[in-house]
């Protein structure tokens, strides 16, 4: 009994000893490589607890299985105490397609809009010279061909008319001409619906004068329609002159005037006077861009009297080129009239004239 308790009161054996040690020693290790491993950065990646993500910065061959679950890390960037080394220059990255980039990635400037403003009349009037004209203004950009949406295309929605029209910054105004405008019946309330602010120019002509001259149009693209005088009349001898021809009706201003007046004031109309675009161009593209409200840029400097042609032609104030003119269509002879039948007709218009004259409050002395 006494060797016994002498036995457990004695030293621990030297192995038992070690084992103890050894695993204490283990112990501790462990409990160092955890905290390690939470805290700071290993060959694997950088701790949660710094906020940076995992991954990947420079797998080893034995570490190929841990690449396939990992994703490879960004490039590191230099920190605040030491300057960045240069680097290769990064491929730039795809500009943005603009919406108004033409196919060769250039960017167009501007965007298509809905006209502001409208040249609605009349055919054989000038509308073609008051066009050209006012587009040689900078704050002015207007579509050159004649879109008819208003008569013929309006089925085709304002979508569509957008598109045709020209590209203008937002200082700049949107223009087309459309002469048949002025005697189409639904067009006012079309372009009213469009917008009630649209200012609308009208050129007017002697409509004696416009008739021959319509007519003379005419009979260069029919050689075989019937005279001018057979047209006009219903009955000559009794003076019955046959307002169905389109060439005359025009030339019935105040009653075309009475369907555009049910929508547009008076003040939102301008009416250019055609014979004084021939005899005064600069005063009456003055008084255009005065109701455009945009500043008289086009002056007498622009203008060349060409005799041949019988009307004026453009040109640049600093070019020494020759000056443009319109085209060969414009300016032609006019067919020869019998003067009776020119009286005739100018009694006809006269009540027309009057009425015009004393709505428009202006007078264009075409008696």
């Amino acid at each position: 009994m006494a060797y016994r308790v002498l036995g457990r009161a004695g030293p621990p054996q030297p192995r038992r000893a070690r084992r103890l040690l050894f695993a204490f020693t283990l112990s501790l290790s462990c409990t160092y490589l955890c905290y390690s491993f939470l805290c700071c950065c290993d060959g694997l990646g950088q701790s949660r607890l710094l906020g940076a993500p995992r991954c990947l910065r420079s797998p080893s061959a034995s570490g190929q299985k841990l690449l396939a679950k990992s994703r490879p890390c960004d490039p590191p960037g230099p920190t605040p105490s030491e300057p960045s080394a240069p680097s290769a220059p990064a491929a730039a990255a795809p500009a943005p397609r603009l919406s108004g980039s033409n196919h060769s990635g250039s960017p167009k400037l501007g965007t298509k809009r809905l006209p502001q403003a409208l040249i609605v009349g009349v055919k054989k009037g000038g509308t073609r010279a008051v066009l050209e004209f006012i587009r040689v203004h900078p704050d002015v950009r207007a579509l050159g061909t004649e879109p008819h949406f208003f008569d013929r295309n309006y089925g085709r929605g304002l979508d569509w008319y957008r598109s045709l029209m020209p590209r203008t910054s937002e200082t700049q105004i949107t223009l087309e001409k459309t002469p048949s405008y002025f005697v189409t019946q639904e067009a006012p309330r079309r372009i009213f619906n469009m917008s009630r602010d649209t200012k609308l120019i009208v050129v007017v002509r002697n409509p004696v004068t416009r008739a021959i001259s319509d007519y003379t149009q005419t009979l260069s693209k029919k050689p075989d329609i019937p005279t001018f005088e057979g047209l006009s009349f219903r009955n000559r001898s009794l003076g019955l002159v046959d307002v169905s021809w389109n060439a005359i009706r025009i030339g019935m201003y105040a009653l075309h005037l009475e369907s555009w007046l049910q929508y547009f004031p008076l003040a939102q109309i301008h009416f250019v006077s055609g014979e004084r675009l021939i005899t005064d161009p600069a005063g009456e593209m003055g008084r255009i861009q005065d109701f455009l409200g945009i500043k008289r840029f086009i002056t007498d400097k622009h203008f060349y009297f060409n005799k041949t042609k019988g009307f004026p032609c453009l040109k640049k104030p600093e070019s020494t080129l020759l000056p443009r003119c319109l085209g060969k269509s414009k300016g032609r002879t006019h067919v020869q009239i019998d003067p009776e039948v020119i009286d005739q007709l100018r009694e006809f218009y006269r009540p027309y004239n009057i009425k015009f004259y004393e709505t428009v409050g202006q007078d264009f002395r075409w008696e």
